[in-house]
């Protein structure tokens, strides 16, 4: 992921809104911001979608009156390649010293009997493949 491509904390609050409301208005985002952060300008809210379609993180319908703006990359996608960035940078590549980091200081108990389940489950369907 280029610097340029990647989003910041900001624009990333966006994309959630986006992904989760799927192809919408700046009007339709700034009234989703608006439960969050009551403090957020409409203003505000276009400024930075049109910058994010500028980096290209989204794309633009001009098609209607209004625009329409969409995450450019699904959620699990962009995710991917921060946790790649992140995984590279500040633990010198290693996904296992990540998950460590996340396990020791990030994660609840119930987090961590869920991943206990789900990692239980994988090597179960993993035993059955063989």
């Amino acid at each position: 992921m280029t610097g340029s491509r990647k989003p910041t904390p900001a624009e990333l609050d966006l994309l959630r809104v986006l992904w989760r409301l799927g192809p919408s208005t700046v009007k339709q985002v700034h009234e989703a911001q608006l439960a969050e952060r009551p403090d957020v300008a409409y203003a505000t809210v276009l400024r930075l979608l049109q910058i994010m379609h500028g980096k290209g993180l989204l794309t633009r319908d001009e098609s209607q009156r209004s625009h329409v703006y969409a995450a450019a990359q699904a959620q699990d996608s962009l995710q991917t390649n921060l946790l790649r960035d992140l995984i590279h940078k500040a633990f010198s590549g290693s996904g296992k010293d990540l998950v460590m980091a996340a396990l020791r200081d990030h994660v609840s108990d119930e987090e961590r009997a869920q991943i206990h389940a789900e990692i239980r489950r994988a090597l179960e369907e993993d035993g059955d493949a063989r």
